[in-house]
């Protein structure tokens, strides 16, 4: 990823969140077929660094996963920025986005007991907070029949490149002026995150 400096994120804990709140991600892997990506639900855990995920077993992108490196991509959220929001007058519209590309060699999760709590982690954390909640109660061998048509993967982060790209080569009135202008247009997510990376701004 074209990685300048000022857009560099190194903040571990910023990077977790954007992992955790963007969790439905990109996985891209070459095969014998040449690259190949699915979007899938991911869940991370932090403490051993892992991102954990299933997919269908009729989707052959598993069957790249024979020891080769892998890259999930965690977009976060993006929007176009307006010359018009800068006090600097000579400038050019540009986009500005949070994104995590995580990579590892993903391992196939060959325990049926260890996919099940998988998914059951997964359907926890979609389901929470919401009324009523939903909870898997269907009988067990229907249940192992489900889990049959799908692989659960593991990938262990081994390096990870996070970028922010908000403004920050900007000067600070051009920065107060992106934040209004998204604000503006509903764009609170990203206005929140370039707060986070100007705590010292007024706005």
């Amino acid at each position: 990823m074209y990685q300048p400096k000022s857009f560099i994120l190194e903040d571990t804990a910023l990077i977790e969140r954007l992992i955790t709140e963007n969790s439905f991600a990109t996985l891209v892997s070459n095969g014998e077929n040449g690259l190949e990506a699915s979007h899938l639900p991911f869940e991370f855990d932090a403490e051993t660094q892992t991102l954990l995920s299933h997919l269908a077993r009729a989707n052959e992108q598993w069957h790249s996963f024979d020891g080769r490196e892998a890259m999930a991509i965690f977009s976060g959220p993006h929007a176009y920025i307006s010359p018009s929001w800068y006090e600097t007058e000579l400038a050019v519209p540009t986009w500005n986005y949070v994104v995590v590309h995580v990579y590892g060699v993903p391992q196939i999760i060959e325990d049926d007991g260890q996919v099940e709590a998988l998914l059951t982690r997964l359907i926890d954390k979609y389901e929470s907070g919401r009324t009523p909640r939903w909870r898997l109660e269907a009988p067990a061998d229907w249940q192992k029949n489900m889990r049959r048509a799908i692989v659960g993967f593991e990938m262990k982060v081994t390096r990870l490149e996070a970028k922010a790209k908000l403004s920050q080569n900007r000067p600070p009135t051009d920065i107060e002026g992106v934040i209004k202008g998204l604000e503006r247009e509903n764009q609170s997510e990203l206005a929140q995150w370039m707060h986070l990376l100007n705590p010292t701004l007024s706005s």
